[in-house]
């Protein structure tokens, strides 16, 4: 324990304030009440965030600290350890799996523009040009491989197994595959570079746009319903917290919208059903 001499000043004055107990609440007292923790995946979603939310709660009086985060996983744990206020990076079937998994307790408070899982090649220019046996890669997680096997589906390359729930889909539940794909699991991060080795890789959209891949380059896009337009999400014990609200009313607002239908390097995402046709 360091000598009283060596303490800063500050400290020294709270010595007459109960000692611990006061310097206990003190350091749990965060410096700034409207400093605002947003953790990120790489991908699109700091971007809009910085230039179409950031300046609408800077107004409100927040400070913004961003947190890059490199695996799936670690922004959630991040939320519910209270390292950060919110998370921007996932949809709710993701966030479900995961709260499941590991017993965290998080919920969305508002979707945003999302862009679509695709089919990407380098080898190939057309679907048509794609050989039997083609080697696809697609993600190693349930919720993320149902959706790719779903576009495989949609095209009529594979079909699937009746019933069976995108929180535990796998390549072992392909029924047929008439096109003897070569269907290779691996971490959704790296599926831009396997582009490399495969015939084809069904890639996230954020990864996508983190690589430098465009939407309208792939050689087919999902047709992204609802449960995987990605969300803002916090602890359930923030989903009424003021900064949770500002930040849903920030992405509602008319002024986001016109800020992200305007730019041209978002064409092609999923816009949440609030967004004004």
């Amino acid at each position: 324990m360091p000598s009283l001499s060596r303490t800063p000043s500050w400290l020294r004055r709270l010595a007459p304030l109960s000692g611990g107990l006061a310097l206990s609440l003190l350091l749990l007292t965060p410096a700034h009440a409207d400093d605002l923790r947003v953790g990120f995946m790489p991908g699109p979603y700091r971007d809009a965030f910085t230039h179409g939310i950031e300046p609408q709660l800077k107004k409100l009086g927040y400070s913004i600290k961003y947190v890059e985060f490199s695996q799936g996983v670690q922004p959630n744990d991040a939320v519910e350890r209270g390292q950060i206020d919110a998370n921007i990076f996932q949809h709710s079937l993701y966030l479900n799996a995961t709260n499941k998994q590991q017993g965290f307790d998080l919920v969305p408070v508002v979707h945003v523009p999302t862009p679509p899982m695709g089919l990407y090649s380098r080898r190939h220019k057309t679907l048509d040009a794609v050989p039997d046996g083609a080697t696809v890669t697609l993600p190693a997680d349930p919720v993320n491989a149902a959706r790719a096997l779903n576009i495989l589906a949609a095209i009529g390359w594979v079909t699937l197994k009746p019933g069976v729930s995108p929180l535990s889909v796998s390549e072992r539940d392909i029924a047929s595959n008439p096109k003897r794909l070569k269907i290779v699991p691996l971490d959704a991060a790296q599926a831009p570079r396997s582009l490399a080795d495969a015939d084809l890789a069904a890639v996230q959209g954020n990864f996508a746009v983190a690589s430098g891949l465009k939407l309208t380059e792939a050689l087919k896009l999902e047709d992204m319903t609802l449960p995987y337009v990605n969300v803002v999400a916090v602890k359930r014990s923030n989903e009424h917290a003021k900064f949770a609200k500002d930040i849903a009313t920030a992405y509602q607002s008319p002024e986001f919208q016109k800020f992200f239908k305007a730019n041209p390097v978002w064409a092609g995402y999923r816009l949440p059903d609030y967004f004004s046709q």
